[in-house]
């Protein structure tokens, strides 16, 4: 009976539409109550999941985020991007995908990434004559690369929920080959279906042009490598490495670019401040549900139910994927991590599923929930910009989901493309 308190209660509030952290603490104290425990427990244990010294990591790196976002990085961004691929076929779906992908490594975020390049590049194409669908599913689709790539913040907090026995310099090196292999991937989508509907190419600036506009941008890509070069090296923590990005992103964007001005740097504050809380209210939520779950044993019921199922590790690690897939369509990413990694770490692990490789296996599937409907928040915020309900983008994304997918198998059943660099780098 308790667990069908547990999971029906969570089914139904998320049916009707509460969100999901209420939904999962309502759950939580439901089953709580039933099982005759003392109800404060719930709440120690929201407590104690939020104050793990490794989550402060989170605010900070979303604080660098929104600091380079409202600080003109995102600008230098695209400019760049612009002069190396605009003038390929469909030129500006090939600028989105670039500069997504070097935004990602400052922002560590998809809906900063989408937020950032999707409000200058989706009305960009618009103007420009391409249309709605291909505009806002090449943008949200290129904003998962933010997901793989230094400083994401959901691989700090899969270390965590794995119970810190997963290096968070391992889990950034390894998404750095899978993260290149979905850009080209969404590049070449992007490519094929800029030529079937006609979409013209930019000039191209020169290499001038392009030098001029890789100098102006170099102070903000130095980030990524003050953060993983320094994490890597050993010189300082994760926690460390994020008070220094807040540190040289506003020394960059207040003194080397000259960009923010004191209204941007409130809305930053403000603006981290609201997604910070977020996100940790939804981390405690999610950590009370998951220690409800270990009390009850459910990590271990999984791995019996799987293995009654089927023995065959490529069939277990395709029935992982199908299930993340599914829960990724109504929840959120984060306690989507901190719920489904005690469940299925465990399981992938007996089946010699590296940890380090299982987490981009999980941000992957986590990331495809977050432009599927219906609670996709990235495909809300990307047509929320463009100014076009979700079904009239979910019309033509089938490519951008096939190339998603494709790299999702790959990192799946050939461990080496997340596992050789941080081999290398060891």
């Amino acid at each position: 009976m308790e667990y069908i308190i547990l999971f029906g209660v969570l089914a139904v509030l998320l049916a009707i539409g509460v969100p999901v952290a209420f939904s999962l603490l309502a759950a939580t104290l439901a089953t709580v109550i039933y099982l005759a425990l003392p109800p404060i427990v719930v709440f120690q244990q929201m407590g104690s999941d939020i104050t793990s010294v490794a989550l402060l990591a989170i605010p900070l790196f979303i604080f660098t985020g929104e600091l380079m976002m409202k600080g003109g990085l995102s600008d230098r961004m695209i400019a760049l991007a612009g002069s190396m691929v605009g003038h390929i076929r469909g030129g500006l779906g090939q600028v989105t995908v670039v500069g997504s992908t070097l935004f990602g490594g400052v922002s560590g975020s998809a809906i900063a990434d989408v937020s950032a390049i999707g409000g200058t590049m989706i009305p960009q194409m618009q103007k420009r004559g391409y249309d709605s669908d291909y505009a806002v599913n090449v943008t949200i689709s290129a904003a998962l690369v933010a997901l793989l790539v230094p400083p994401s913040h959901n691989m700090i907090l899969y270390s965590a929920s794995a119970g810190g026995g997963v290096s968070i310099s391992d889990l950034f090196a390894a998404g750095i080959l899978p993260a290149g292999l979905l850009a080209v991937s969404l590049m070449i989508v992007s490519y094929v279906m800029a030529r079937r509907r006609g979409y013209a190419a930019e000039p191209f600036p020169g290499f001038g042009q392009v030098l001029t506009r890789l100098v102006a941008a170099i102070p903000g890509l130095l980030l990524v490598g003050i953060i993983f070069g320094g994490i890597r090296a050993g010189i300082f923590t994760a926690v460390e490495s994020a008070s220094i990005a807040v540190v040289y992103a506003t020394v960059v964007t207040g003194i080397v670019y000259r960009h923010m001005s004191w209204t941007a740097f409130k809305a930053a504050c403000t603006g981290a401040a609201r997604t910070s809380g977020a996100v940790l209210f939804i981390i405690g939520c999610a950590g009370a549900f998951g220690w409800l779950m270990a009390y009850m044993q459910v990590p271990s019921m999984m791995v019996s139910l799987l293995q009654t199922l089927t023995d065959n590790p490529i069939l277990i690690l395709l029935l992982i994927n199908v299930i993340l897939l599914v829960l990724g369509t109504f929840m959120d990413m984060a306690p989507l991590i901190i719920i489904c990694t005690p469940i299925f770490l465990p399981v992938a692990k007996a089946y010699g599923v590296d940890p380090v490789q299982f987490g981009v296996i999980l941000l992957l599937n986590c990331g495809i929930g977050l432009i599927t409907p219906p609670v996709g928040s990235v495909l809300f915020v990307g047509s929320a910009i463009a100014k076009v309900p979700m079904t009239h983008s979910l019309r033509s994304i089938w490519p951008f989901y096939l190339a998603c997918t494709a790299v999702l198998m790959l990192v799946t059943f050939v461990p080496a493309l997340s596992l050789w660099l941080p081999s290398l780098l060891k």
